[in-house]
């Protein structure tokens, strides 16, 4: 397959192959959340955000594996330097236990594992005086761990989330939760979560705000923490969010809602989690959505993109008695760290921030001009886009179309259609992706 002249091409999808799959598959595996019957055949040609599937269908594959593989399909960034790696069994050890070596010394080794991953994290996290990482297998994990250092370090009883907000799906992170009811219902919880409103850039207009975040003394969160609030600011183990709400409908915050989070969480010493699960790793054209914002979080969350799950603070939030946190597999997953550092290599050396700054304002431009029926707003920030449309009926129709057509999109919210391409997501490629969407809308 070459890249550069490649366009998916779809006889019929799913076709009989891809059927037989999911059937095989459905049989024995419990009701979980495929979106299709699609099944991508990894001994086929791909490249980039062109993927083949097993009855021979090329796809143009937005969604980046829900941004898990953040450079897309067998990208020689990622493959080359790979292929100087001689395999070894184990490729996961006890990374808790034990220690792994890559080569050479551990300020430079022939190929960076989990010591070069964590090395690679403090160096673009260092703006927030971030200076240790916990590895984990999952972002889940990754929010888990965050959450049990928020109430190690401050010794606070009470957690606050946001509206909207989705953070994983093992028991302490659905706590956390306030998007689809069906995550949360029927398991316990964490006691003692508070939610606040998520006050997004597209509903908030000065003193119309309905969420009440516009600058005012006792707006939003300060009317739950501030003077007269019904919670002490000493009570309060942390404050997480997502910079951009991903599950929930990818929501950007309003400026009003950022600048009351960044001085609450100043004036009364709260601890900020940012979720950077699925808005991390260069997504939105800075390496986190965080950083486009004034807040200054005391943890991040990481996941997806990085390969592995990683929970990031300063050596005052860690806990600092052996065993509060553990984990066998996450910090002993040789080639998942590798992937992980030579993601973060290929964002700086191939400048792809930048490329996911410009290529989204393409997506968006082109989208917008094209003013297509049903769609009611066009929004994302670098490559973590998002198409809403006037009922959920149009999204799903919309979804399907693409699909046939060759185009995966994915859904969020109750009526948008998330856009992922790969960070390296050229300009041709973003044309080819807009034209199948259009023509799946009419």
């Amino acid at each position: 397959m070459n890249r550069e002249t490649a366009e998916p091409r779809v006889a019929k999808i799913p076709g009989k192959r891809a059927r037989e799959w999911v059937e095989y598959h459905t049989e024995r595996a419990a009701p979980s959340t495929y979106v299709y019957d699609f099944v991508w055949d990894r001994t086929a040609p791909a490249e980039g955000p062109f993927c083949t599937d097993v009855d021979g269908n090329v796809l143009l594959d937005f969604t980046s594996h829900v941004g898990a593989a953040p450079l897309g399909y067998n990208n020689p960034l990622i493959l080359d330097p790979m292929r100087e790696f001689d395999l070894v069994d184990p490729l996961k050890i006890a990374g808790q236990d034990f220690y792994v070596s890559g080569g050479g010394s551990p300020e430079n080794p022939d190929l960076p594992g989990p010591t070069g991953l964590m090395d690679r994290l403090l160096d673009i996290t260092s703006q927030y005086g971030m200076d240790k990482v916990f590895l984990s297998n999952s972002g889940a994990e990754a929010v888990e761990n965050a959450i049990k250092i928020c109430y190690d370090h401050t010794k606070g009883k009470y957690g606050i989330t946001t509206e909207g907000a989705f953070h994983g799906r093992t028991l302490g992170a659905l706590s956390l939760n306030r998007s689809k009811s069906v995550y949360r219902r029927d398991y316990p919880e964490i006691p003692s979560v508070h939610t606040i409103p998520f006050c997004d850039d597209r509903h908030c207009e000065a003193e119309t705000c309905s969420c009440g975040f516009f600058g005012g003394e006792t707006t939003g969160l300060e009317r739950m923490v501030g003077p007269g609030g019904f919670v002490d600011p000493e009570d309060v183990a942390y404050l997480i969010l997502e910079p951009i709400q991903g599950e929930g409908g990818y929501r950007l915050p309003s400026e009003a809602f950022m600048d009351e989070v960044a001085r609450v969480c100043e004036t009364y010493d709260l601890t900020l989690v940012a979720d950077e699960i699925q808005s991390g790793m260069g997504r939105t054209g800075e390496m986190w959505a965080a950083d486009h914002y004034p807040i200054e979080p005391d943890v991040i969350t990481a996941a997806k993109g990085l390969r592995v799950g990683a929970t990031i603070s300063r050596s005052d939030v860690f806990p600092e008695e052996r065993g509060r946190i553990s984990s066998t597999w996450g910090a002993g997953d040789v080639i998942a760290s590798l992937q992980g550092a030579l993601t973060i290599d290929a964002i700086h050396e191939h400048d792809l921030l930048h490329n996911a700054t410009e290529r989204g304002r393409q997506f968006v431009e082109y989208l917008s001009d094209a003013d297509p029926e049903g769609v009611v707003d066009v929004r994302g920030k670098g490559l973590m886009l998002a198409v809403e449309f006037d009922t959920p009926e149009r999204r799903d129709d919309v979804l399907q179309a693409a699909f046939e057509r060759g185009l995966l999109t994915l859904a969020c919210g109750r009526k948008a259609l998330r856009i992922l391409p790969p960070l390296d997501v050229t300009s041709r490629e973003i044309d080819l992706g807009v034209s199948l969407l259009c023509e799946a809308i009419e």
